[in-house]
């Protein structure tokens, strides 16, 4: 009786985008992508210059899973994402953390900073509180 070997495949994997440091953004990882089902992509600010990959949790769920940032808008220096315009800072100093470089164009970052309960509600959420009682209220009044 005779075996047969399979052959192994000899075409390369698919690289990670940004992996190479050959593209036009820098990409600042932010969650796990494997946690999501769904993925968008939204320009923010002006066009081609950076953009929030959102995606959707099998729950149904939205939240940002990596921002990209046009190399026009930022720079490396010292294995750090240096800012060179508003938007590209606002969106780093949004972040939990100051983005480190895995490999080629690809960055890890914290989400958001963590806030300690003995801060909580912060002005922002009692903010979003009040928006969203006289939005149920306005509803309910148009009935």
């Amino acid at each position: 009786m005779t075996t047969v070997k399979q052959r192994q495949a000899t075409s390369r994997t698919r690289k990670k985008p940004g992996s190479s440091g050959e593209g036009e953004y820098y990409h600042v990882e932010v969650r796990a992508g494997a946690d999501f089902t769904d993925f968008r992509t939204q320009d923010v600010g002006k066009r081609g210059h950076i953009q929030r990959v959102a995606g959707k949790r099998s729950t149904g769920t939205w939240s940002t899973v990596k921002w990209l940032i046009g190399k026009k808008d930022a720079h490396v220096q010292n294995g750090k994402l240096i800012p060179d315009t508003r938007d590209a800072k606002a969106v780093i100093e949004k972040l939990g953390t100051q983005p480190v470089r895995v490999v080629g164009d690809r960055f890890k970052a914290k989400p958001q900073p963590n806030i300690p309960e003995r801060l909580k509600p912060t002005p922002a959420q009692q903010r979003a509180r009040r928006e969203n009682i006289k939005r149920a209220q306005a509803a309910r009044h148009k009935k």
